[in-house]
């Protein structure tokens, strides 16, 4: 229009700068504010509130209040101010614009005592909140759902659920009804503490509620004799678990490792016609992964997006993250440029788990380019970045670059932490060089970070890898000293010791001591006794470990069952560890190379060459790279089979792949030529 001379109406003016500050194009509310200017185009209380709103979205705190002395306002002009200082958790200076209002004779509403009470919720301040509720109550404004609401939010958020759920009383008491968002917010609230049976009442009453109001409109219950009187009832009691309290649930109990329950409910809201979100998706995917579910997590990615919720940064980030642990980094790169040609934006959080599982792939050059990105495109990393970044040149033995990162950090007022601190020492005691891993220690209690369990199981480690009992066993005795008492973490650290001395019997008599000591051992520690009594040759007990975790219910994990698997294999009890191998690819276990070789070699050993080429390609098709045993393991039982030609095709296929054969492979090659003269020689 302005490229025509034309001058819009004063209601499109208004419109257009409306419609850029509600879409988050707040830079451009004052361009077309001063183009209206030009125009002739005089701003009316609309206009400046707008103007407010937008100054105050991205904490330009003056220019609002340039405005608000300068120019007519109104109410909404005052709760705009007041709620861009409470944003900003400016509260006090908030509730002097509520005295500036009585002063000036400017109504106040609603809005501002809600406004005012969610301010000093979020900064914690709930007493003052109250008493503020209390205050405008008595001046006859305030007291609806939406201020209760804030205020029991607040007492969740605290974990003082009694205080929640009183005011959900006085809310009733007062003539007004909880609605479901009151019910979702005190879900959260039990969920985040884990008292999963007092949320699942909250939703009975949800359901047993909607119950009655469905009698009512279909006359099945006795209705009230004031019709006025029923309308009300009914519109008071019209509550249905929404798509927030059914996802609130699941994330719930997936943090909490109720994966069947999560799931259960998952299909209930299917049924009831409650469509899941990329939210609820991806805290089912999030659970399933940490739980190695791996193979099942990917199986909802694919079915949310066939049903039509894109995937969001969270739902690829975690996906990216576990596949990296899982040692599928050709996957996980597959999913990051699946989010590039989406379009999916990558956050700190992206960058940061890409730069992690770089590093956890051997890939470092390619980790620290990722690094470099995220600084070139404004990321500010903050001290999960760092440690990840330190991490990873601990693992590479790049010590002089973890000292450069922490000069950084310091220049940029990053604090490092207690992991950050326990991956310095652990690249310390890789490298060897002991003195500097324990110097460390005393620098993380100079600048008054509490060395925690993980820190003392570091250098206990470290000490016990180094030969150095007695070091070990007096760091443990500090650590017991400072009221940490010994975890899994140690327990599975000192099992690992006896076992590399080969001191099996005092492995199990350590292991049966602890857990008389109240220590319960988890899947870690029982499968290290289980590997240590294998090796060992005492097949009996360690099956007698295998039948105790059953019965607990520890659940095996991957490195469980390529104990139990590579345990069986020795015994020549081929059929039974593949049975065991087929079960973990039912269950959706994320297979990992250790399983693949283990079975790859026993097929091998067995002569089913083909089962074994079969898993070779299976592992490729997982995203697995094969390594240097893989390649052995496989050229060498199709050589000994009379298969060289299978074998030269394979090595091939290796080395275009990126595989250097080395020592090993030559000596298969050439074993598998006795009757040449190259094999002979």
């Amino acid at each position: 229009m302005r490229n025509f001379k034309l001058n819009p109406d004063f209601y499109s003016w208004n419109q257009l700068l409306y419609k850029f500050n509600s879409s988050g194009l707040v830079s451009q509310v004052w361009v077309v504010y001063v183009e209206m200017l030009a125009c002739g185009k005089f701003p009316n209380v609309f206009t400046y509130n707008v103007l407010i709103h937008s100054f105050c979205k991205v904490g330009n705190l003056n220019s609002s209040l340039d405005f608000l002395r300068n120019v007519e306002i109104d109410t909404v002009s005052y709760n705009t101010v007041i709620w861009g200082f409470c944003k900003e958790g400016m509260v006090e200076q908030a509730v002097g614009f509520l005295s500036e209002m009585i002063k000036k004779g400017v109504e106040i509403d609603l809005v501002t005592c809600n406004t005012l009470v969610k301010g000093f919720c979020q900064v914690g301040m709930l007493d003052i909140a109250e008493g503020m509720m209390d205050q405008f109550v008595n001046m006859g404004i305030g007291g609806d759902v939406v201020g209760y609401n804030t205020l029991i939010d607040g007492y969740c958020k605290s974990g003082e659920m009694s205080k929640a759920l009183g005011f959900r009383e006085r809310m009733k008491m007062e003539g007004l009804y909880p609605d479901i968002v009151t019910y979702n917010i005190l879900i959260n609230g039990f969920c985040r503490i884990g008292e999963f049976g007092e949320a699942k009442c909250l939703m009975d009453e949800i359901l047993g509620v909607n119950n009655i109001a469905s009698a009512l409109k279909r006359g099945m219950v006795g209705p009230p004799s004031d019709s006025e009187m029923e309308g009300e009832v009914i519109e008071g009691l019209n509550l249905e678990p929404n798509l927030i309290t059914y996802t609130t649930f699941i994330s719930g109990y997936c943090k909490s490792q109720g994966f069947e329950e999560a799931l259960s409910l998952y299909e209930e809201m299917v049924k009831s016609g409650v469509l899941p979100d990329v939210v609820t998706y991806s805290s089912i995917i999030n659970g399933l992964c940490k739980s190695g579910r791996l193979a099942d997590g990917k199986v909802l990615f694919k079915e949310m997006e066939g049903m039509g919720v894109a995937p969001n940064h969270v739902s690829y980030s975690t996906l990216i993250d576990s596949l990296f642990k899982a040692r599928n980094a050709i996957e996980a790169l597959v999913f990051q440029s699946k989010m590039v040609v989406r379009g999916i934006m990558f956050n700190l959080v992206v960058y940061t788990i890409l730069m992690d599982g770089l590093f956890k792939a051997g890939k470092s050059n390619d980790a620290e380019e990722m690094f470099q990105t995220l600084i070139k495109l404004g990321f500010f990393p903050n001290h999960v970045t760092y440690s990840a970044l330190i991490d990873g040149r601990c693992k590479v033995k790049d010590m002089k670059g973890v000292e450069s990162v922490l000069d950084e950090m310091e220049e940029r007022h990053v604090r490092p932490n207690v992991i950050t601190y326990s991956s310095i020492i652990n690249g310390y005691f890789k490298k060897g060089m002991l003195d500097e891993a324990t110097d460390y220690l005393g620098k993380m209690i100079g600048k008054n970070i509490p060395p925690n369990m993980y820190t003392f199981g570091t250098l206990i480690d470290g000490f016990f890898k180094a030969g150095k009992q007695e070091m070990a066993i007096d760091l443990y005795k500090e650590m017991e000293s400072r009221g940490l008492e010994a975890n899994n973490y140690i327990l599975d650290i000192c099992l690992n010791d006896l076992r590399r001395r080969q001191k099996f019997e005092e492995a199990e008599d350590f292991f049966k001591d602890t857990m008389r000591r109240g220590l319960l051992p988890d899947c870690v520690n029982y499968t290290s006794l289980m590997d240590g009594l294998f090796k060992a040759g005492k097949e009996s007990a360690a099956f007698r470990i295998a039948e105790e975790m059953a019965e607990k219910n520890l659940g095996f994990d991957v490195v469980a069952y390529n104990v139990f698997i590579n345990g069986l294999l020795k015994l020549g009890k081929f059929e039974e560890a593949q049975s065991i191998y087929t079960g973990m690819a039912q269950m959706g276990l994320a297979l990992d190379r250790v399983t693949y070789n283990t079975m790859i070699h026993a097929n091998c050993r067995e002569g089913n060459l083909t089962a074994a080429i079969k898993l070779w390609n299976e592992m490729k098709e997982n995203g697995i790279l094969p390594n240097s045993i893989t390649c052995n393991t496989l050229i060498g039982g199709l050589c000994k089979a009379g298969e060289m030609d299978k074998g030269m095709v394979l090595l091939n296929e290796m080395v275009v792949a990126g595989f250097r054969p080395n020592s090993v492979t030559h000596r298969v090659m050439l074993d598998a030529c006795p009757d040449t003269d190259i094999g002979k020689g």
